[in-house]
């Protein structure tokens, strides 16, 4: 697909996989909206890392559980090209047993890392498909929506109550969403990454970011934001990919701690 007269709009886009996606779809040619948090010295850091994706980048600083949010990057993003895609990378993996050291898993914690992680993935959808639905054909698409579980949907670790359930989530909602947006000719893939290298990983001490590299069987290291991205372009491209959850974890399993 040629991206050069369409708008991308990515969550999360301001770092890790969501900013490895940002700069490939603005290196194939598209307007990029990137949504993220705005950083502690208000806008200044992501701004910047939105500015080197060129001049047609644009930041649009939020919270992707909230729909005003959703609302004013779709704004944007029709302000540069006709929205063709959409890419969600924003989230939180708060750890959290069942019943920890400090007693039950709170509420509270639960529902923030589901308000980001699954909300904030149909918010965006819901808001960018119904943009999509008013475009001409895009060859055989009006548009795209590329969504973000996990591995940990399937093979949930102890500590990941709550991640694991939004991410089950996103998978669970990936062939509705398919099959609905079917008719308005407007895609949905989901990718489960397994152990990538992204900030949340970057803080770990060097031997254990090694030790989970190995158990990656191949290619036995960590998975690499452009790893992602490539997969992203590649959904993009082929019309045939829809409805579908693909792990891309280097055939890891993850064991239960």
């Amino acid at each position: 697909m040629d991206l050069k007269n369409a708008s991308a709009i990515v969550t999360g886009g301001a770092s890790g996989l969501g900013h490895a996606t940002a700069r490939r779809l603005a290196k194939a040619g598209a307007a990029v909206v990137v949504v993220d948090l705005p950083d502690r010295e208000g806008e200044t850091l992501r701004a910047d890392a939105v500015a080197s994706l060129g001049e047609r980048a644009r930041f649009v600083p939020g919270d992707v559980s909230q729909e005003a949010a959703a609302e004013a990057a779709v704004a944007a993003a029709a302000e540069l090209a006709p929205l063709r895609v959409l890419v969600n990378c924003a989230g939180v993996a708060t750890p959290g047993k069942l019943v920890g050291r400090e007693g039950p898993l709170p509420a509270e914690t639960l529902a923030r890392v589901l308000a980001i992680n699954t909300v904030g993935t149909v918010n965006f959808m819901a808001r960018a498909a119904q943009a999509m639905q008013g475009q001409e054909l895009w060859g055989e698409d009006r548009g795209v929506i590329v969504n973000t579980a996990s591995v940990a949907a399937y093979d949930g670790q102890i500590g990941q109550i709550a991640y694991a359930a939004s991410k089950g989530a996103v998978v669970s909602m990936t062939l509705p969403a398919a099959r609905e947006l079917a008719q308005s000719a407007i895609r949905v893939v989901t990718i489960a990454p397994g152990l990538m290298e992204t900030p949340m990983m970057a803080g770990l001490p060097e031997a254990a970011r090694e030790a989970l590299a190995t158990k990656t069987p191949h290619p036995a290291r960590l998975g690499r934001p452009d790893d992602y991205a490539l997969l992203v372009e590649q959904i993009v491209a082929n019309p045939f990919l829809n409805g579908e959850v693909i792990r891309l974890d280097g055939a890891v399993r993850l064991e239960p701690r």
